[in-house]
């Protein structure tokens, strides 16, 4: 694979985990920076400024590149063409211009295990239908890809998960009133060393993940782990009613139209918090890279709450 790879939504906590193992291992990088500058400098990574929608910003970033990973993605919205715009164009616009360039060879799609049930909201559908378009526009060409589905990473820069670890760990454990509702988990630098592997193989198709942890974990499983890692004894756990849910939710949604924010709490994301099985499987992807995940989640747990590193093996980056 020659030249660089090209990386879109570089300054998330996502795409930096993955800059920072692509430049581990030796390799260039050329990244596409909207309105986040990077925190990280180095002589292999190059930046292009621009979004999705600039169409010459994404020419330029895969001009000459190897091969491109599509990371950039909106969670937050307030209408379905807010998650379709970036979810779904985007990739669109990535795609063309990758099939243009005639150097890249490799395209990998970083999508959501939401997208494996898209009636659930805009995000979830925006998501199934940025992999329909990936799937359209090179269904006849000569570019290999393949798209990765994680479930809820979380990991130094995240925003929505760590927040609520850190006041599981101060013994407040708030949790939807879901019956055997099971989730998957995953750090951000094992995602990162997923895609790199994923990135050096041949394998195409759609591929989920998890840390290792088969069966998932409930809601009180992770609480329960949280103050474990801690060092505290059983918090408070609280259960929110469905309808406390909806009715925060709407009201989110009426101050969203009012104050012109991008909210997290809608409708939709009450669907996927309440959504009974978000457990994934690493088999296909572990037999068609050798990936296998490193950090449980006691010991990422450890890195966010206690502030030590975690055990991961040497070239995994803990970029912030």
């Amino acid at each position: 694979m020659n030249g660089p790879v090209a990386v879109t939504g570089a300054s998330g906590f996502v795409g930096q985990a993955l800059i920072g193992q692509l430049l581990a291992a030796g390799r260039s990088v050329r990244a596409l920076v909207h309105r986040q500058p990077l925190t990280i400098s180095h002589p292999d990574l190059e930046t292009v400024t621009g979004g999705l929608s600039d169409e010459r910003a994404v020419a330029r970033l895969l001009d000459g590149a190897g091969a491109v990973v599509h990371v950039a993605g909106r969670v937050r919205g307030r209408t379905d063409a807010d998650f379709l715009v970036v979810n779904a164009k985007g990739v669109s616009t990535v795609a063309r211009a990758a099939l243009a360039s005639q150097s890249v060879t490799r395209l990998i799609l970083i999508s959501s295990l939401a997208a494996r049930a898209p009636h659930l909201s805009p995000y979830a559908a925006s998501k199934r239908a940025g992999e329909d378009r990936l799937s359209a526009a090179t269904m006849t060409t000569d570019l290999s890809t393949a798209v990765l589905r994680p479930p809820a990473v979380y990991g130094p820069g995240d925003r929505e998960l760590v927040p609520l670890f850190l006041m599981m760990a101060r013994g407040l454990s708030p949790m939807p009133s879901v019956p055997n509702a099971r989730a998957s988990l995953l750090h951000v630098d094992d995602l990162a060393q997923a895609i790199v592997k994923l990135l050096d193989s041949t394998a195409q198709g759609t591929y989920e993940l998890h840390d290792g942890h088969g069966l998932g974990y409930s809601w009180d499983e992770i609480a329960t782990i949280v103050e474990g890692v801690a060092g505290r004894g059983r918090g408070w756990r609280f259960r929110i009613p469905e309808t406390a849910l909806r009715s925060v939710a709407m009201v989110n949604m009426l101050g969203a139209r009012l104050f012109g924010y991008m909210p997290m709490l809608t409708p939709g994301k009450v669907n996927e918090l309440r959504h009974p099985d978000w457990v994934c499987d690493n088999t296909e992807i572990s037999r068609a890279t050798g990936w296998q995940p490193l950090i449980p989640l006691e010991d990422g747990l450890s890195s966010l709450v206690k502030r030590v590193p975690s055990k991961s093996d040497k070239g995994i980056s803990n970029v912030t």
